[in-house]
Order: C-alpha cells, then sequence, then structure tokens
C-alpha cells in the first residue's frame, strides 16, 4: 500500500505539471485574463475549462490524473485514508524534477533543502508505529456528517476568495480544492469496498460513488482555477499540505481507527508534520513553481 501511495504521489505530481504549464499557456494565450480576477467564481472556472479540454498537453494531465486516481484506490483498499493521503505529500517531492525540467534548469538548494526535509517526514511517519493507523472500521453517520461540514466550509472559503488579490485568492481556492480532495479519498475508500464487497449493482445504487464524483470535479475545478490565477507557489504549498492534514484528521475520525497517544507517537507525528511543512514550503518557493512558464514555453 505503501508503494501505491508513492507511486499516486508521483502520477498527480506528473498531471499537475502538465494541467499547470497548460493552464498557465491557456490564460497567457487569452486576450483577455481577467475573468480569474474578478467576483465570480464558477462561470470564469467552467470557461477556462472549455478552453483547456482543447489542449492535447492538458488531456494528457487529465489522463495521467486519472490513472493516479485508481492507483490511489488501489491503495485506500489495502491501507487507511490516515496512512495512504499523507503520502500524496511526496508528489510535490516528485514535482520538483518534473517543473525544473520545464524551466530547463538543475534544482536550486532550497529545492533540495525541501526534497530532503518531505522525505525525511514521511520516512519518520512511516517508520514509528501507530502514528500511522493501519486498518480501520466504517462509520457512515459520520462520514454523511462530515460531507456536510466539508461542503459549508469549501462554499464559504469559495465565496470569501471572490474579488480577492491573486495571492489570497490562490491560497483559499487551494485550501477549498485540499478539503475537496480530502473528502473524494474517504468516499473512494467506500466506493471500492462497495465494489469489492457488494458488486457492480449494489454500489450502483448507493451514494458514496455519487458524492464522490462531486466532491472530486469540485477540487478538479478549484484545483484549475488556483493554478491558473498566477501566485502558483501558494497554490501548490496550500493545497499540498491541506490534502494530507485534513485527510489524516479525517481518517482518524470516520474510521474509527486507533490515534497516536503516547508521547513518542505524538512526537514523531509533530516532527514529521513540521517536516513536512518545511519541505512543502521550501517547494513551493521553486522558481519553476511559482513561474512555471518563464522559461522553455515558446508556444
Amino acid at each position: 500500500m505503501v508503494l501505491l501511495g508513492l507511486l499516486a504521489g508521483f502520477l498527480f505530481a506528473a498531471a499537475a505539471s502538465l494541467q499547470q504549464h497548460a493552464a498557465r499557456r491557456t490564460v497567457t494565450r487569452t486576450k483577455n485574463p481577467g475573468p480569474l480576477a474578478g467576483r465570480a467564481l464558477v462561470g470564469p472556472l467552467l470557461r477556462l475549462i472549455r478552453r483547456l479540454v482543447r489542449d492535447p498537453l492538458w488531456l494528457v494531465g487529465w489522463c495521467t490524473n486519472l490513472v493516479g486516481f485508481l492507483v490511489q484506490a488501489a491503495a485506500l483498499h489495502l491501507g487507511t485514508v490516515a496512512l495512504v493521503q499523507p503520502l500524496l505529500v511526496t508528489q510535490l517531492l516528485f514535482a520538483m524534477p518534473l517543473s525544473t525540467a520545464w524551466a530547463r534548469r538543475w534544482p536550486r538548494p532550497i529545492e533540495w533543502l525541501g526534497a530532503v526535509a518531505v522525505s525525511a517526514g514521511v520516512a519518520v511517519f512511516l517508520s514509528v508505529r501507530s502514528v500511522a493507523p493501519m486498518n480501520g472500521h466504517t462509520d457512515r453517520l459520520r462520514v454523511l456528517a462530515a460531507l456536510v461540514v466539508v461542503a459549508g466550509v469549501v462554499a464559504l472559503l469559495s465565496f470569501a476568495s471572490a474579488g480577492r488579490p491573486p495571492l489570497v485568492r490562490a491560497t483559499v481556492v487551494s485550501v477549498a480544492a485540499g478539503l475537496c480532495f480530502a473528502m473524494s479519498a474517504v468516499l473512494m475508500k467506500l466506493t471500492a469496498e462497495d465494489l469489492l464487497e457488494r458488486g457492480v449493482a449494489a454500489t450502483a445504487v448507493d451514494w458514496p460513488g455519487y458524492i464522490l464524483a462531486v466532491t472530486t470535479l469540485s477540487g478538479l475545478l478549484l484545483e484549475q482555477g488556483a493554478f491558473a490565477t498566477g501566485s502558483l507557489s501558494a497554490a501548490v504549498a496550500a493545497m499540498t499540505i491541506t490534502n494530507p492534514v485534513a485527510s489524516y484528521l479525517l481518517g482518524v475520525m470516520l474510521f474509527r481507527v486507533t490515534p497516536p497517544t503516547g508521547p513518542g507517537a505524538l512526537a514523531a507525528l509533530a516532527g514529521s508534520a513540521a517536516l513536512l511543512f518545511i519541505g512543502v514550503s521550501a517547494l513551493a518557493r521553486s522558481p519553476s513553481i511559482r513561474r512555471p512558464d518563464a522559461v522553455g514555453d515558446t508556444a
């Protein structure tokens, strides 16, 4: 399950790199790129998506993202949300060589620092027993309650982001996208359980699969909007931190797993979180992530 989680992280990094590059290129080509800077959110995002679906590079990224979701679903079936989702923070680690390849340069010291910190954080998270819960039982009533809360927070963040400066807008929208993806992971695990234990017919009449489609689509729309604002470092950092943190909390609360309680485990969890935060913040400051189309974009 750990290897599958890491593979999903790599695939999501590749997809984000392709889609991010395509989104920025699309906005740059648009004669009036201002719609994403206005007060509306849904309309401009839909117009952006209509332009992106005609871009072959974005479509390749979308297909890569789809494969990543399938690998993530397999990992979630074998493990817990609280274990698998934090591993996806490695997508930013994998994104470093991809982003520097777009920029045609070698990684800089701050990027190496971020890579080392993320690697160390993941190693601590996986190596200390009881920090990453290995199994748990689904509580569907708690999942429904969490859905209502997350939907309300996402709606509030989306409304609050309207009309804000690009940096604030990208950060707030990315947090909302991260929450959607965290909720999608919970629903993905429920849907995978339905498919494997009850069959296709039972899954088709159960609600998790349909809500999964809604949360995933919402997250993807918000993600594209955050990528297109121009404040890509804020978007990447906020989304990459929000998703695993929210997923860990949801995985512990919704699946009746035993959270870490001992001093050593809590210290390891705090240390892992600190290393991941430092690493993500450093990698998000990568010049090629902040301005991915600054070099090598001749289209």
